[in-house]
């Protein structure tokens, strides 16, 4: 499960890389628009709770949709950046923000 302070950007690469031979068609257009409006924000890292608030989108809805794209090779999840303990007191108040604006 992502924790919506959890970090994610998106991984570019050569298409032939990532996609089969045998698939017709551009990655972008096979899949839900919602996704690629995640990929293109997390061009720049941002946290869980920042893409939902962005994208207007319901939490439960986006930590699914990136969770796919992880598995997908679209995004990398990177851990909060705090390392093990309490999380830093700045990123859970940018958070919450985050979910007032929502």
């Amino acid at each position: 499960m992502l924790l919506v302070e959890s970090f994610v950007a998106a991984l570019d690469g050569p298409e032939e890389r990532r996609e089969p031979a045998s698939t017709e068609g551009r990655w972008v257009d096979r899949v839900m628009p919602e996704m690629r409006a995640i990929v293109e924000l997390c061009r720049r890292m941002r946290s869980v709770a920042e893409i939902s608030a962005l994208l207007k989108m319901p939490l439960g809805v986006v930590r699914v949709l990136l969770s796919d794209l992880a598995d997908q090779g679209r995004i990398r999840v990177y851990g909060t950046g705090h390392g093990i303990g309490r999380p830093d007191r700045a990123l859970l108040e940018r958070v919450l923000s985050g979910l007032h604006r929502l």
